[in-house]
């Protein structure tokens, strides 16, 4: 562990820290903990960054991978990590998908070579997954991490070191993290032979940054193990074409489901939408659909598959379907199955939630060594992901103090009772009200708000979403406020343009936060 020096003369700590996960909570995590001063290494199983915007088609290299059986192994990690479908656009406009000082801006034409679609690039406001791809590789770039990432590791192991290979003050916690090659990794038959292949190294501390849109959560339905025609999970799903005049069955009435629904409109003969409640997903939106297409229907939950390929539906009237495919659009759950803490951090998998952790960041008992970023859901990214990187290295360098470890217990206890006495399901333990999200950024690293141009910006969307699924990225509903603040905001995207031309100019300049 070396030293160095802050802007105001304290001695910093400077860590050897392992990233694991190179997708956007991983780049902004590895951003702010080079900024601090800590020695970086990035693990990415992948051969580029982006995570999970890296579109992975599981045609291409999994066909030895039975979908719904990969998805059932809780315990096993499937082996295709995105889980984008070709057709995919944000939910959310690019104006509020930036990183505090590099925004989301559309590609300059003249940096990409001309044309109305620059390099390939997506100029639209809600663009596809491939944009924010780009994106994410442009600020790997900007950020200067292309010396900190190691590419095609697959992490396979991370436990405390043996005491002989701790050190420092308090003989604090060090980290064995154990990794192999991942084509490699894919390769492997059996735990024997991926032991053989892998390398060790020892770090200071570990930030998980895997996210959370790749284990696929099934639901438990009478039939499923004898139903013979095909049933996946959107996990799996990329394009439409292979579901041409079928009956397909979308189990779930989240975004996706209803993003595949018309997806798979176009080609498909009829779509069935199965929700938990009708009530509850008889939205504006949905009731639009329905009004929309002749051959979608909405259907309360599934009672039953039969093997003679029929679906049974719980609506008390007999409702059957005759399908060709069923697919779960049924959500992930939480999975690190290469972290061994002894129990001092699991994941429920009932209800799946993983803890205990002080703010969805730190486990109390191995805090500050082990941390965790981008487990909440519902919040601004990659805002939350910087605040929380910024937390996490400041606490690792000295300059912040975590409350003791008896204090952080009682925080996540005092925490779960609080939901608990609210009705909030502990499968919604990490949704993060936006007023906490806030919170967290001021409350602990001095992290700037995000603007309120930005945050009227998202009420307007979230209520056009709501009420058309179809229409809500054409729609200019905005404020005048907003409307003056986008006309600002896009003035940054010359500058940011000459600054990514000029990076020896733009690395001498302090960072500038956006502040319309």
């Amino acid at each position: 562990m070396a030293a160095c020096v802050d802007d105001v003369g304290k001695p910093r700590a400077s860590r050897k820290v392992c990233v694991i996960g190179a997708g956007m909570a991983g780049l902004a995590a590895a951003r702010e903990l080079r900024r601090e001063g800590h020695a970086v290494t990035v693990l990415e199983q992948a051969g580029d960054v982006g995570g999970q915007w890296l579109y992975d088609d599981p045609r291409a290299d999994d066909d030895d991978e039975d979908p719904l059986a990969a998805a059932a192994a809780a315990a096993k990690p499937v082996r295709v990590h995105s889980s984008m479908y070709a057709s995919l656009r944000l939910l959310g406009p690019r104006e509020v998908m930036g990183f505090s000082d590099f925004q989301f801006v559309p590609a300059r034409k003249s940096r990409c070579g001309g044309g109305d679609n620059p390099g390939g690039r997506d100029p639209r406001r809600f663009p596809g997954h491939r944009e924010v791809y780009l994106y994410l590789r442009d600020f790997y770039r900007a950020a200067g991490l292309t010396d900190s990432v190691r590419f095609n590791t697959r992490v396979v192991r991370v436990a405390v070191a043996p005491p002989p290979c701790r050190g420092g003050p308090g003989d604090a916690l060090r980290w064995v993290v154990r990794s192999m090659d991942a084509g490699l990794w894919k390769r492997c038959t059996d735990d024997q032979m991926a032991e053989a292949h892998c390398v060790e190294e020892v770090f200071d501390a570990v930030v998980v940054a895997t996210g959370h849109y790749s284990q696929p959560k099934l639901p438990s339905i009478q039939g499923m193990g004898d139903w013979k025609r095909r049933q996946m999970h959107s996990h799996w799903y990329r394009v439409p074409d292979s579901f041409r005049d079928e009956v397909v069955v979308l189990v779930g009435c989240g975004d996706s489901g209803m993003d595949i629904a018309l997806d798979l409109l176009a080609v498909a003969r009829e779509v069935h939408l199965s929700a938990k409640s009708v009530e509850a997903a008889a939205t504006p939106a949905m009731s639009k659909m329905l009004a929309r297409h002749a051959n979608l229907h909405l259907h309360p939950q599934i009672e039953r598959l039969c093997d003679d390929g029929r679906v049974v539906f719980a609506d008390g009237g007999g409702g059957v379907v005759a399908a060709d495919t069923v697919m779960y659009c049924t959500g992930y759950r939480y999975s690190f199955p290469f972290l061994d803490t002894e129990g001092k951090v699991a994941v429920d998998d009932d209800d799946n939630r993983i803890g205990p952790l002080f703010e969805h960041t730190f486990p109390p008992s191995l805090a500050p060594s082990l941390s965790f970023v981008g487990i909440p859901r519902k919040v601004m990214v990659p805002w939350f992901f910087e605040a929380q990187g910024r937390w996490i290295a400041g606490v690792l360098s000295g300059r912040r103090a975590l409350p003791s470890e008896e204090e952080m217990t009682r925080s996540v206890e005092e925490f779960y009772r609080a939901r608990e006495l609210a009705g909030v399901p502990k499968a919604h333990t990490h949704d993060v009200e936006p007023h906490k999200m806030y919170e967290l950024g001021e409350k602990y690293c001095d992290f700037p708000r995000t603007e309120e141009w930005k945050r009227e910006l998202m009420a307007i969307i979230s209520r056009n979403t709501s009420d058309d699924m179809e229409t809500f990225r054409d729609r200019d509903d905005d404020s005048d406020n907003v409307r003056r603040c986008l006309q600002e905001w896009y003035a940054l995207a010359e500058h940011q343009a000459q600054d990514e031309e000029d990076p020896a100019a733009a690395a001498a300049q302090a960072p500038v936060h956006s502040s319309l």
